[in-house]
C-alpha cells in the first residue's frame, strides 16, 4: 500500500514535489501572484520566524472570504482570510487513508508536516495520478502473467 512519501517521491520525479509558502502578512494579491506563477491552487502559510505552518490559503478562500465578502485584495492580509484549521498528514500516512480524509473533509490540498513544519503538499490530483500509475502497473503484470 503506497504512502504519502511514495506519492511525494513520484511527484518529484515529474518535477513537482516542492512546496510553495507565503507569509501571513503578505497581501492576498501577492499570494495569488505566487499561486499563478507556480500554477497551483493553494499555498502553505508559514510564520517566517519559526518556520511553522500557521494556515493554508486556497482558491476557495479567495472566492469565499475575499471576493464573496467584497474585500479589497490589495489591502487584505493572507492571515485574515486563510484557513487556520488545516487538514494535514505525515509521510507515513497511507495514500488510501488520505484519499478518504480528502473525501470526508472536502479538501483538495493537504500539507505534509513533520514537527509542525511543512515538508510537502499532496493534492487529490497527485493521489489520482499515483492510483492510476499503480493500476497501470497491475494491468501490465496481469498481461504478462496471462501471456506466460
Amino acid at each position: 500500500m503506497p504512502t504519502v512519501a511514495d506519492v511525494l517521491f513520484k511527484k518529484s520525479e515529474r518535477g513537482g514535489a516542492g512546496i510553495v509558502t507565503v507569509a501571513p502578512e503578505m497581501s492576498v494579491v501577492d499570494a495569488v501572484r505566487v499561486m499563478n506563477e507556480h500554477r497551483i491552487g493553494s499555498v502553505i502559510v508559514v510564520d517566517r520566524t519559526s518556520g511553522k505552518m500557521v494556515g493554508i490559503f486556497t482558491e476557495r478562500d479567495l472566492l469565499t472570504r475575499v471576493v464573496g465578502e467584497g474585500r479589497e485584495a490589495k489591502a487584505t492580509r493572507v492571515a485574515d482570510v486563510m484557513t487556520k484549521r488545516v487538514v494535514c498528514c505525515s509521510k507515513q500516512t497511507s495514500a488510501d487513508e488520505l484519499r478518504s480524509v480528502i473525501r470526508e473533509k472536502r479538501v483538495r490540498h493537504v500539507p505534509v508536516v513533520e514537527e509542525d513544519r511543512p515538508v510537502g503538499m499532496v493534492s487529490i490530483g497527485d493521489l489520482n495520478m499515483a492510483r492510476t500509475e499503480d493500476l497501470e502497473q497491475t494491468v501490465q503484470y496481469l498481461e504478462l502473467y496471462l501471456r506466460s
